[in-house]
């Protein structure tokens, strides 16, 4: 068995290939099942396939027309087997495409804790008006977003809100497919194949201006930091542990805990901007179904049930609740010099009344 001590050596990228690499009593690769073709043949596809270079032995071929000599009409990728004419070629490959999982994720938006404040109310206090927005990779067209906790003093947001997506996922390449026309003239879809990426983004909400997104992250379902259980615990250190470490939604089907949102657009490096409480769970689309549950708190609220958040009284519309507005940021912090202010100047009126009586009184008195 000196099959594989022959010397047969390619160098790329700096290193040396050999064929003992990949064909070797090792590697469990015999010359009865190895692939037909000369030892250089079968060692240049090794090294293609090693560097990433050729994940299958395809032929693309350009698509020309005679009416358009010269200018590529398409390209079509063959993938061709030639077979010595005296030896039986094997069973043909299954290159059926795999068929797609129907799934459904649902995300529940629990709290926000320590978001930054990005705007001033007249009295100068900073606060924000806060609200998610949350997609899945090459699906922001069906991307969802909370409602809005208005009047956020302290970086707090409390939600109880569901989102729902459905999608197609390749279980065995751990891809989300999506179907898209790559150009208007297309007639019918492809299948795109995306990364199975979550994105969650954190915005201040504006009337007169564009919403500001305060911080955003994202991860791969599949491949997830670890949550914290409380939001002390919650910092950018999540997203440096091991892939070891990280977790997978298709294995756990249900984690809940605090994931930390940044901003990384002034230095390029990752500010802390806030911190989201969210419930992530994935079902098939049958599970789905006997399981329901309607988007944000709307019916059938469901698995779990969601009650409207018990959001403070100052969390209000500036626009809707003038009385509020008043109580909450005048008279509550105000209300004794308000009094204070209201006894003063009705014993000034008292007085001035009385003076202003007092030379009628006493002239009457006097005459009479």
């Amino acid at each position: 068995k000196q099959w594989y001590q022959r010397r047969v050596a390619i160098t790329a990228g700096g290193n040396e290939y050999k064929m003992k690499y990949f064909e070797s009593a090792k590697t469990k690769k015999t010359p009865d099942d190895k692939q037909l073709g000369s030892d250089e043949h079968r060692l240049a596809l090794y090294v293609l396939h090693e560097l990433g270079v050729v994940p299958e032995h395809f032929e693309t071929r350009t698509l020309y027309n005679e009416d358009c000599p010269g200018i590529p009409q398409g390209k079509l990728h063959l993938w061709v087997d030639i077979f010595p004419w005296d030896r039986n070629p094997p069973p043909p490959i299954n290159i059926v495409p795999r068929a797609t999982d129907k799934m459904v994720l649902r995300v529940i938006v629990w709290n926000t804790i320590d978001v930054i404040l990005s705007d001033e109310n007249f009295m100068g206090e900073r606060m924000s008006d806060i609200f998610l927005k949350i997609h899945l990779e090459g699906m922001k067209n069906k991307q969802q977003e909370t409602d809005i906790h208005f009047r956020s003093l302290t970086g707090e947001g409390n939600f109880n809100w569901r989102m729902c997506y459905e999608f197609d996922y390749l279980l065995a390449e751990q891809m989300l497919c999506t179907y898209q026309r790559k150009s208007m003239f297309q007639l019918t879809k492809e299948m795109i194949k995306e990364p199975p990426n979550l994105h969650i983004e954190v915005y201040d909400y504006d009337i007169f201006s564009s919403n500001d997104l305060l911080g955003w992250t994202e991860f791969s379902f599949v491949a997830m930091p670890p949550p914290t259980k409380s939001a002390k615990e919650c910092s950018l250190k999540q997203y440096l542990v091991p892939d070891s470490e990280k977790i997978s939604i298709i294995d756990k089907k249900k984690i809940r805990g605090f994931w930390p949102v940044y901003d990384d657009t002034l230095t390029g490096e990752k500010e802390l901007t806030g911190k989201v409480e969210l419930e992530i769970e994935i079902m098939t689309e049958e599970e789905a179904l006997e399981k329901p549950a309607g988007q944000g708190r709307s019916e059938p609220n469901e698995h779990p049930v969601l009650e409207a958040p018990d959001r403070p009284s100052t969390s209000f519309n500036w626009f809707l609740m003038p009385l509020i507005i008043f109580k909450i940021l005048v008279w509550d912090k105000y209300k004794w010099y308000i009094i204070a202010a209201f006894l003063v100047l009705l014993v000034i009126a008292f007085c001035g009344l009385i003076i202003y009586t007092s030379p009628g009184a006493i002239t009457s008195a006097v005459i009479g």
